[in-house]
């Protein structure tokens, strides 16, 4: 199919190159001209100048920006430039209020809007191994679901728009809990004496096993934090988890006390550590 993608990062970057690679004749459009040319330089396709010029005649727009805002903006550019009953595909993790908002707007041009966020992480996204949950209408899903295919391991519809955005909140609450977890479990075995891999080791074939524990536990304990998703980001994502407990009502109290275990490492310049620092937290002198 004719596709674009819009935002570059360590995301975008690779996930534009699976659709090159799946067949797509891809074009893109990145906020610094540099990194465009760069992915052109790496996989071919085409840089356009504007968002515009990037999504002229596109049948499917992928986005994986910054925030709401972003998203917006970018969606607003293209709509006039996508061909007839496009679809767009918003891999940025944003509001659902803001999917619902943009679904809208879409229809009311005769297009389409999927939000799909995304988990998987940079490696995900380099492998083609990412998980997709969507939110949108079942038509322009099944358009749009071959093409994602080309990144992800597996691809669901959870229903209307901002069902995709309500499920990556449930995803983001469930890391939380659990890193701050494995962050305790590692800071309690070294304060009781015990080697952490031997514990690991012990424990991680039993009811405690998890994909943080098996891929961050030996980094965790080695204090090295430079895996991809960063604590703003998770900040920016348990932001909006907490915004729509208030609206739902839902309690998550883990999850408020993880967000501000999350703030207390960027008042120690952890920014831009990745979300599985929390044991630094818990490490200082």
């Amino acid at each position: 199919m004719k596709a674009a993608f819009v935002g570059l990062g360590v995301m975008g970057f690779p996930m534009a190159g699976h659709l090159v690679r799946a067949g797509h004749e891809v074009a893109v459009f990145n906020r610094s001209p540099e990194k465009a040319a760069r992915w052109v330089e790496t996989h071919g396709g085409r840089a356009g100048a504007t968002v515009a010029e990037a999504a002229e005649g596109a049948e499917i727009l992928a986005l994986c920006v910054g925030a709401d805002d972003d998203v917006r903006q970018v969606v607003q550019a293209a709509l006039p430039a996508l061909a007839p009953g496009a679809v767009i595909v918003d891999h940025t993790t944003t509001s659902a209020k803001l999917a619902r908002e943009m679904a809208a707007l879409a229809g009311e041009s005769g297009r389409a809007f999927v939000d799909a966020p995304v988990s998987g992480g940079q490696a995900g996204a380099e492998n083609g191994q990412l998980t997709i949950m969507c939110g949108g209408d079942a038509a322009a899903f099944g358009k749009a679901e071959p093409v994602i295919g080309a990144y992800a391991k597996a691809v669901r519809l959870m229903g209307g728009p901002g069902s995709g955005q309500l499920t990556k909140m449930v995803n983001q609450i469930c890391i939380a809990g659990l890193v701050q977890g494995l962050a305790e479990g590692l800071h309690f075995a070294r304060r009781a004496g015990l080697d952490p891999a031997e514990v690991y080791e012990a424990i991680s074939k039993g009811a405690a096993q998890s994909w943080q524990m098996d891929n961050r536990w030996k980094t965790m304990s080695e204090g090295r934090f430079d895996f991809g998703f960063a604590v703003d980001w998770m900040r920016k994502d348990l932001g909006l988890v907490l915004e729509e407990a208030q609206s739902n009502g839902a309690w998550l109290d883990v999850t408020a006390l993880v967000d501000g275990f999350y703030a207390e490492l960027q008042a120690m310049g952890g920014n831009r550590w990745d979300t599985s620092s929390l044991v630094a937290r818990l490490e200082r002198p």
